[in-house]
């Protein structure tokens, strides 16, 4: 990855930091969509250089590629033409020669419930939801995911759900596609 453009969110009274982040994430995802290859991935990956464990992603969203053409092609600022008031666009610009070391930005689903363990259990074994829950009184409960998200809401069946982001730090850069978030557990951004 040798160009980037960062985005900065501006929260303000009117729409609240999270709500802010979750429509300026689906404008991005949706461009990227527009992107795929047959394999479905993208040559676009995302890094979020304020991110913290403790659930916060901060204001700051960076599009990474491996080339200047690739990321005036994608035109992040049409993506974003209705947010312009709530987000600031920096120009295409080459990444630092020296960097901090590389990461994975990956989604991270959350563990099932002990009835949704169940019911699975259920259907792909063919048992009855009793006898699935009685087995799962056996084993812990899973915990709660404690990581940053992005609330998003599926084009396909309109349902609201968490996209929980992964952030894994590497010392070795390794080349690769995306997926139509921008995120990968393989392909690494730089980190500065």
């Amino acid at each position: 990855m040798k160009y980037y453009i960062e985005l900065t969110l501006i929260s303000n009274d009117e729409v609240g930091f999270y709500a802010l982040w979750s429509k300026v994430f689906t404008q991005i995802h949706l461009g990227l969509v527009e992107i795929k290859d047959a394999k479905q991935t993208v040559p676009i990956g995302v890094s979020f250089p304020e991110y913290a464990k403790d659930r916060l992603l901060g204001q700051k969203l960076r599009l990474f590629a491996p080339d200047e053409a690739t990321l005036a092609k994608f035109d992040a600022a049409k993506w974003l033409a209705r947010l312009t008031d709530y987000v600031h666009i920096s120009s295409i610009k080459p990444v630092p020669s020296q960097v901090k070391g590389y990461a994975t930005y990956s989604r991270c689903k959350p563990k099932l419930t002990m009835q949704q363990r169940a019911k699975h259990q259920a259907a792909r074994h063919g048992i009855s939801i009793d006898a699935a829950l009685e087995y799962f009184k056996t084993l812990p409960e899973q915990g709660e995911l404690l990581l940053p998200y992005i609330v998003m809401q599926s084009k396909s069946n309109a349902e609201r759900f968490s996209l929980f982001i992964s952030k894994k730090p590497t010392s070795t850069a390794v080349n690769g596609g995306f997926g139509t978030y921008g995120l990968s557990t393989v392909t690494t951004v730089p980190e500065f």
